[in-house]
């Protein structure tokens, strides 16, 4: 398998630290299922069992890798008894025409499993490729670059990951995984400063608390409470600056909603500690692999 690459572990068994490995290789198996059905038809009556073949994954465009041991695990899975050699890891930025990694096996094993491989390296390495883009733009600058729970219902882990690879933190895993009082609990709750107190009482111990504002009144608010992170959400560039001269570094300050490429640095130069964006995942495009194969 494929080692590392820029400090990211790309080895399927250290892909998700802290996190059930046997997760990814269920949801293989569950998209292999999906595709397969009763049994690839074509190939079946058009390959002989015995045939052997290489494959080659070949970006088509510039694009950061991402989910190479996933795919891996499509092969595996399908033929314990192939081979794979990555030619690159996951994180590294390539042009068009690299190629990526190479299995050989059953040509039957290569047919079959080819577009349930292609499907998750192309999501994961559009959303490393977008991810890197994003941190591009903040070069320079101590702002930490967040995900946000919008992912693909069932490929949380492994759309985390990618985000991981191309230079992202992640922000909450799940809803057990940190506390965000936004404007539904506290319409709920009351106000501010009612969220905040039922939050105190049972959060488990040393879990930062994390309050969604609207205004710099909110933000007074929140400051007021003792919340420990306040998420400035859909502000302006300027509304940003406005409320870190305000805040004065008495909580860390988070901005979420209307960020894109275009803008990005604008927030960041503001003087916020993180950016949260929710485009790294739910709407990265798929990146252009192809894969190739050739009889052995």
């Amino acid at each position: 398998m494929a080692k590392e690459s820029e400090g990211v572990p790309v080895g399927l068994d250290e892909m998700v630290p802290g996190l059930s490995v046997q997760y990814v290789r269920n949801l293989v198996s569950r998209a292999i299922a999906e595709d397969l059905g009763k049994g690839d038809l074509t190939t079946s009556m058009t390959v002989p069992e015995t045939a052997k073949a290489r494959g080659t994954f070949y970006s088509k465009q510039p694009l950061v890798v991402a989910g190479l041991p996933v795919a891996e695990e499509v092969f595996r899975m399908l033929e314990p008894d192939y081979g794979w050699n990555p030619v690159v890891s996951d994180g590294t930025k390539v042009s068009a025409g690299a190629p990526l990694a190479s299995v050989e096996g059953k040509a039957s094993t290569l047919l079959s499993g080819e577009r349930v491989a292609l499907n998750l390296l192309q999501r994961l390495s559009g959303i490393a490729t977008l991810t890197r883009n994003f941190k591009d733009q903040l070069a320079g600058l101590n702002v930490e670059l967040l995900d946000t729970r919008k992912t693909a219902p069932g490929l949380r882990i492994i759309e985390k990951y990618a985000v991981r690879v191309g230079g992202g933190t992640n922000h909450r895993m799940a809803l057990d995984d940190g506390i965000l009082i936004k404007n539904n609990h506290i319409a709920i709750a009351g106000d501010i400063r009612a969220a905040v107190e039922g939050v105190r009482q049972g959060r488990p111990a040393g879990m930062p608390i994390e309050v969604e504002v609207r205004t710099r009144q909110e933000l007074d608010e929140a400051i007021e409470c003792g919340a420990d992170i306040a998420l400035l959400d859909n502000m302006t560039p300027k509304e940003v600056a406005e409320c870190v001269s305000f805040a004065h570094g008495r909580l860390l300050l988070e901005v979420s909603g209307g960020v894109g490429l275009e803008n990005i640095r604008a927030y960041a130069e503001a003087g916020v500690d993180r950016i949260s964006v929710g485009a790294l995942t739910h709407s990265a495009p798929a990146v252009d692999i192809h894969f190739l194969i050739e009889p052995l």
